[in-house]
């Protein structure tokens, strides 16, 4: 009998992983282009590299810690209330919880069997999952999702970052866009197999949003560039 896959386990820090590496490359790539398209010197280009990398993946860790603490904090909050409320008027959270699996299907009898069952086990556990839909799978982890976010951001960075370097000046835009679609493309296709997606729906967005960015950028710094003598 085949084992069945789930990825829910991974949202929290697939989705961290995954959007710091593509900003990574996005953002770090976006700037470059929009340097090179100004300058025709190296120097400023790779300093405009190095710059994003650092503030971005500075930014990208300190953002994510922000917005998971706040969700760790709103569930706290709400498992307290609903603690609160077990220990003051037990039989009406008992009855409550009852008619979450009744309206899941089961009759009257039953489930009143099943929350009393799940009561005696972990009465607030049992709440926390059927009514506010907080379980250990989906539990925020800030420091995690910080961490995940600010590696993958300094990982897809490095990307651009080495291009600046080595890439001949003359061409510096169009190698610049020419490996972040590669690598834009590469890392859809690690989000799509990770979490169980669809490859192709993925790498077309990313690819397709990543144009526009780069594109956009590139436009305004051919429009306001001042190339050096």
């Amino acid at each position: 009998m085949a084992i069945e896959k789930h990825f829910t386990n991974k949202s929290g820090w697939l989705r961290a992983a995954v959007l710091g590496s593509n900003d990574g490359i996005l953002s770090t790539t976006s700037l470059v282009i929009g340097v090179a398209a100004a300058s025709d010197a190296r120097s400023p280009i790779i300093l405009a590299a190095l710059a994003g990398l650092v503030a971005g993946a500075l930014s990208m860790a300190a953002g994510e810690y922000v917005s998971v603490s706040s969700q760790s904090d709103i569930e706290t909050a709400e498992l307290k209330r609903e603690q609160i409320e077990l220990d003051t008027m037990p039989e009406a959270e008992l009855k409550e919880l009852a008619g979450f699996y009744t309206n899941r299907g089961l009759d009257n009898e039953l489930a009143m069997k099943v929350a009393i069952q799940l009561s005696k086990k972990n009465v607030l556990e049992a709440h926390a999952r059927d009514e506010l839909g907080i379980n250990e799978i989906t539990e925020p982890k800030p420091l995690q999702a910080a961490f995940a976010s600010g590696t993958s951001f300094v990982t897809g960075g490095l990307l651009p970052l080495l291009v600046s370097i080595f890439a001949p000046i003359k061409y510096m835009v169009l190698f610049q866009y020419s490996f972040a679609i590669v690598f834009l493309a590469f890392s859809g296709v690690v989000a799509a197999e990770v979490g169980g997606s669809n490859i192709s729906k993925s790498v077309i967005r990313i690819c397709f949003w990543g144009t526009i960015a780069m594109g956009v950028t590139a436009g305004v710094g051919y429009l306001f560039g001042v190339k050096t003598p």
